[in-house]
């Protein structure tokens, strides 16, 4: 039922009042080949479309945004396509990473500045999905997320591919002179076949499947695969919906509480969800004014058991998730562990949107007493290696390393890890712990995806396949490995990390949640007092203000002057 006039539309103060300025304005969309009675009363809806030729995660949205325009024609709305900043993971250097708050301001301003009622949101590629919500949330109209959803899976000599998890793998092997060069070539030629974005649980399905869990997509729309015709399908239904929530004014403020963020995050833990998405989570709760410390992953992470049998930590692709199931499936193994009566975009709660759904493939979504996992797939680690905090992803990581004590091999940035990692001169062994310093959000800078550190080749001769590995950094959701990430403070702003020296003794525990440096604090006062802080880099736009402006990683990396909650006034219109 409608909660709104024609008259309290948005949209209204630009084409409704009889003024020089309304005059203007409907004349503009004369010149647009439109009459007054096609926008008229109609709630406008904003397709922002992160669509873009050198994107292939999105290579299909540009006919997606179609079937968007269809639903919202068909509900009674008005829609216009917009174009908004496209982050393709792939090519965009030095780090992705940069540019998601690039792309929230982006999205904000789009919607803040325009006579726009609702909107419907396209992305999935990793920082599309966080950047666009970030945006929506800080501005706060009616807003819905349609997932771009993953591509099919890859295939060579008979073997599913998986984006990013069979890239690091088969690189090892190459490393190792275990594969062939024909081989590799194959899997090149066959490891993406079709548009969608990465079909393991790396980030970019990682932040679709939370967004659906905090109720931002349709039920069952993050776990659809982007060539499916159900995928048009539903895109079309999230046009007509968006019509009906500008009516409803059902706006993200309405379906963010803290108790959806708990749920993205019980969600999180049960797919073996990507680390990167605790940065993303953070930032997107702070800019709705919440706190959302990382403890509160920690505590989460203790009682959820993975059971999305899905690579990088399982064996799986996403296509098997859907066909399984997919996440409402999953969500419903362990809906006694999430608040039902959130509410979600569609105007039901979540209990509602999980009635009738269940699991097909057992293999694929495991039950409770069958878990990948007993607990939760990432443990957030404390001590006078991270003060601020560290986090690992312990469903990626061999049990033997989960407590370990060994000396560190240090790089002091990826230069010279890259310089020196595979000398045969190279003290290391497989105890060592490799540590990666200035990687971090100002440092690298962007925080890269390099913490998942390469085995020195002398060792993958040996048969070693992982080590500890620290670092500042980040790391891909479709890697692996006993990887250390976003030790906070990062080392270029003078954290622990930058302290640590070759041969110094560093202890993990997991079970204890634990990264210390074993030296004595003498030592460590003196190194403090010795460092000084790297030569400031040469940036200039965007990338300075980038430098200067954005929080550390347990904060969630976005700019301090946008991480806060609070009403966008309207814009004046004279």
């Amino acid at each position: 039922m409608s909660n709104k006039q024609p008259h309290e539309l948005r949209s209204y103060r630009w084409f409704g009042p009889d003024t020089m300025r309304g005059f203007s304005h409907r004349s503009r969309m004369a010149q647009l080949g439109y009459r007054r009675e096609d926008i008229a009363g109609k709630p406008v809806i904003a397709i922002l479309n992160t669509w873009s030729e050198i994107n292939p995660c999105h290579a299909h949205l540009r006919e997606r945004a179609d079937a968007v325009k269809r639903g919202v024609w068909q509900a009674g709305g008005f829609p216009v396509e917009i174009p908004a900043f496209s982050i393709t993971e792939t090519y965009m250097k030095p780090s992705p990473m940069l540019y998601r708050n690039l792309l929230a301001m982006d999205t904000e301003e789009t919607l803040h500045s325009l006579p726009i009622d609702g909107a419907v949101l396209m992305g999935g590629c990793d920082k599309t999905t966080p950047g666009l919500l970030m945006g929506a949330i800080s501005v706060d109209l009616p807003a819905i997320f349609l997932p771009a959803g993953p591509m099919l899976r890859g295939n060579w000599n008979g073997q599913p591919l998986g984006s990013g998890t069979d890239l690091w793998k088969y690189w090892t092997e190459r490393c190792a002179g275990t594969i062939t060069e024909e081989d590799w070539n194959a899997i090149e030629a066959g490891i993406a076949r079709s548009p969608g974005f990465c079909m393991t649980m790396g980030t970019a399905a990682t932040m679709t499947a939370l967004a659906e869990a905090l109720g931002m997509t349709l039920p069952g729309a993050s776990s659809i695969p982007a060539a499916d015709s159900n995928h048009v399908r539903l895109a079309i239904d999230s046009g007509r919906r968006a019509v009906q929530m500008v009516w409803e004014d059902l706006k993200p403020s309405d379906i963010l509480t803290l108790g959806a963020f708990r749920n993205a995050i019980a969600v999180d833990m049960a797919i073996g969800g990507s680390t990167n998405a605790i940065i993303h989570l953070v930032a997107m709760a702070r800019r709705r004014g919440l706190d959302l410390p990382l403890s509160a992953f920690d505590d989460i992470a203790r009682q959820v058991p993975v059971l999305a049998n899905i690579r990088p930590s399982g064996e799986f692709l996403m296509e098997d998730f859907y066909y399984a199931g997919g996440l409402r499936a999953l969500m419903a193994e362990i809906r006694d562990l999430l608040l039902l009566d959130c509410r979600t975009v569609n105007g039901r709660n979540l209990g509602e949107n999980l009635e009738g759904a269940g699991t097909i493939n057992r293999g694929v979504i495991r039950p409770r007493e069958n878990p990948l996992c007993e607990s939760g797939g990432t443990a957030i680690l404390y001590g006078s290696l991270a003060p601020d905090g560290a986090v690992i992803k312990t469903v990626a990581a061999d049990q033997r390393f989960w407590q370990h004590t060994g000396p560190a091999v240090v790089f002091r940035d990826y230069r010279d890890l890259e310089a020196r990692i595979n000398s045969e001169d190279l003290a290391v062994d497989e105890n060592s712990v490799l540590v990666l310093q200035n990687a971090g959000p100002v440092g690298g800078p962007g925080m890269p995806e390099w913490g998942m550190l390469p085995i020195p080749q002398k060792l993958l001769r040996r048969g070693v396949r992982d080590m500890v590995r620290i670092s500042d950094a980040r790391m891909s959701g479709t890697a692996y490995g006993t990887c250390v990430l976003h030790v906070s403070p990062e080392s270029y702003a003078g954290g622990a990390l930058a302290l640590v020296r070759d041969g110094d003794i560093v202890q993990l525990d997991i079970p204890n949640r634990k990264l210390d440096l074993l030296v004595p604090d003498a030592e460590i006062a003196r190194r403090r007092a010795e460092w000084k802080p790297p030569a400031p880099a040469d940036q200039r736009g965007y990338l300075a203000l980038y430098r200067e402006r954005v929080t550390q990683a347990h904060e969630g990396c976005d700019f301090d002057f946008l991480s806060r909650g609070g009403a966008v006034t309207e814009p004046e219109i004279h």
